[in-house]
């Protein structure tokens, strides 16, 4: 059985990846499971998606915990631990990065025994085909032919020039993979004596009128405390903040963090969602990611 699991942020087309690669692999004769993973209003936040493919009935269900192949779409997204990339990794399986470094310094910087690829970034807006193309040629048993129809069945609400280049894309990077088709190897079938348990994060849970309430006034979104979808924070060390506050404001996607008249940034974090852009973009490194429990302070719903 083949496992596979897409990694990316919300808006990327993670979710169209694995479908159109799991309708490839339905059209090539597999049975076939794929989902995402995500909460909602997640635009801009780590989200996941996997895909199972075997020739007889799928049993599994639930998140892939040991994939033969990671692919992930963005690759700030390696450092963040709460976005579980490298959950499950092992020697058997194959890693692929959209980055423009070499699988070298990827290597070093995991310090994987793994297989590393890397996906050139060729169309920042079109991560999720360029990955569902790739992931294809790495599997190595579906069709040029089937790839193409699985993205004309998935992309068929769309005008013809954007599945015109949607299919031009996925299949540039079908053929980037020439080199690696067929890496990917589906590994032995699990067994439940050795079922490794989910590596949960225990959050507090509000009671129910708090944590879940219902909401129907207008302009109402400063209500929504969507930081209680965090795991964890972007924490500023104003001793190195050079005060560039127009990077980290334009890059959150939800608009979290507030700018004083001195240009001194401050994360609002009732409504950061701990995509942790703010991180990767900030050019002095002044912002840290810190587990939401270690950072209770009084009165804050952590």
């Amino acid at each position: 059985m083949y496992r596979i699991r897409f990694h990316g942020r919300g808006g990327q087309g993670i979710k169209t990846a694995s479908r159109i690669l799991g309708t490839a692999f339905f059209l090539e004769g597999y049975e076939v499971q794929d989902a995402p993973r995500y909460g909602a209003e997640r635009r801009g936040a780590p989200i996941f998606a996997y895909v199972r493919a075997a020739k007889k009935p799928i049993l599994e269900r639930g998140v892939i915990q040991q994939p033969d192949l990671v692919i992930i779409a963005d690759e700030s997204l390696a450092s963040v631990a709460s976005a579980g990339t490298l959950i499950g990794i092992d020697s058997h399986c194959v890693l692929l990065i959209v980055s423009n470094e070499s699988a070298q310094t990827w290597q070093h910087r995991l310090n994987l025994g793994c297989k590393v690829i890397t996906l050139s970034k060729q169309a920042e807006n079109h991560a999720g085909v360029l990955c569902a193309g790739a992931a294809v040629r790495l599997a190595g048993v579906i069709s040029r032919q089937n790839l193409q129809s699985a993205i004309q069945q998935e992309l068929a609400d769309f005008d013809a020039s954007v599945v015109q280049i949607n299919t031009d894309l996925a299949l540039q990077a079908f053929d980037d993979m020439e080199e690696f088709e067929g890496s990917v190897k589906t590994a032995e079938e699990l067994s439940v004596e050795n079922y490794q348990k989910p590596q949960w994060i225990k959050l507090a849970f509000d009671a129910a009128h708090t944590a879940a309430p219902a909401i129907h006034a207008a302009a109402n979104s400063v209500q929504i405390k969507t930081g209680l979808w965090r795991s964890y924070r972007p924490v500023i060390d104003y001793q190195l903040c050079k005060h560039c506050w127009w990077v980290c404001s334009t890059y959150c996607p939800g608009g979290a963090i507030n700018v004083d008249a001195k240009g001194q940034p401050d994360v609002d974090y009732d409504h950061c969602k701990g995509c942790m852009i703010c991180v990767a973009q900030c050019p002095s490194h002044a912002i840290s990611i810190v587990p939401e429990q270690e950072n209770k302070t009084a009165g804050e719903t952590p």
